[in-house]
């Protein structure tokens, strides 16, 4: 028999095995639906976000283009922008704070 490194009674060695396929498409999923959020927003409320000039160009565009079909691309082109991005987080926390309800006291 042979020794199997990756074997499931191991956790230790998650840390060293790559994403799957199904858990970077999910990622990738994840990260265009944050892009078709940021689209929806005015463009008040995009200033507030700390975007990438190329990011932020490919999402005002979107907002311009009203045939479905070219929508689509761009909403793609944007997803594929923000898997270029080393750490999403500050973009997602942004939006988050921004879109949470405001409570009044």
């Amino acid at each position: 028999m042979y020794d199997n490194d990756f074997d499931d009674e191991n956790p230790e060695l998650d840390a060293f095995r790559p994403p799957s396929k199904s858990q970077r498409k999910r990622e990738a999923t994840a990260l265009q639906d944050l892009g078709e959020q940021l689209v929806k927003l005015t463009p008040t409320q995009l200033r507030r976000i700390p975007l990438p000039e190329e990011l932020l160009a490919a999402v005002q565009m979107a907002q311009s283009i009203s045939q479905r079909g070219g929508r689509k691309r761009q909403l793609q082109f944007i997803g594929k922008l923000m898997r270029q991005i080393d750490d999403p987080e500050p973009i997602r926390s942004a939006l988050m704070a921004l879109l949470a309800p405001r409570h009044l006291s």
